[in-house]
């Protein structure tokens, strides 16, 4: 699930990528208004986390402009002030929900597992489901299997490879497994990479007759097609 966060303040922003990437989800930030606006119009996400007051645009602009474009992405919007006014001024510009700071994490992800709850429909819940020969990786509970068995991954192993099962069958350079999996700014020269696939292979592969991972020199990795 890709989630996109619009708040100006750095720690926090931080802090929210940190806890929601420890849940699995795949986290965008942004910290301005303009830039908000342009990735949230340009970018696929499942909920957008939203600051009230932000530098350029702010918060309500943004979500009056994506609900003028006819988006329905949930929106939580966050902000300082508790006044009632300021509440339903969020919630008539087109915000799902409101969450005051500050606020506990364990109430930010209470309130993102609702919004998320609502937007997946039951006819809905298939395409939450990306399949691979044996292997299954449940977008909603964040839970991958292989032939049946549960297998345990840490955030940034389930985000590789739902990158990777969305784009079965090609091959995926390092570089661009980097700028999606990690931040744009990542040093490109590590070998971050590569040891993740190798986490990967240990957990996906290791037990399997078939292996799904593929290396191709010199380019990068792929899930096989054949």
């Amino acid at each position: 699930m890709n989630i996109l966060v619009v708040e100006d303040e750095v720690k926090l922003t931080k802090l929210i990528k940190r806890v929601l990437e420890e849940e699995r989800y795949q986290v965008d930030i942004a910290n301005d208004g303009d830039r908000g606006l342009e990735m949230a119009l340009v970018g696929s996400y499942d909920l957008i986390v939203l600051d009230l007051m932000l530098p350029g645009i702010s918060g309500l602009e943004i979500c009056r402009s994506l609900r003028q474009e006819q988006s329905v992405v949930p929106v939580l919007m966050l902000t300082a002030r508790d006044a009632v006014n300021d509440r339903v001024a969020g919630l008539d510009a087109g915000a799902d929900d409101y969450l005051v700071k500050p606020f506990a994490f364990e109430e930010l992800l209470a309130r993102v597992r609702a919004l998320l709850r609502r937007r997946i429909q039951p006819e809905n819940l298939a395409s939450q489901t990306l399949k691979y020969e044996d292997l299954e990786l449940d977008l909603v509970r964040h839970e991958v299997m292989r032939a049946g068995q549960r297998v345990e991954l840490t955030a940034k192993e389930f985000a590789l490879l739902e990158y990777l099962m969305r784009n079965a069958g090609q091959v995926l350079t390092r570089d661009q497994i980097i700028n999606h999996v990690w931040e744009y700014d990542f040093d490109a020269s590590s070998n971050v990479v590569d040891i993740y696939i190798h986490y990967l292979r240990s957990k996906i592969d290791e037990k399997a007759s078939r292996k799904l991972i593929r290396t191709v020199r010199g380019v990068g990795y792929s899930l096989r097609v054949k």
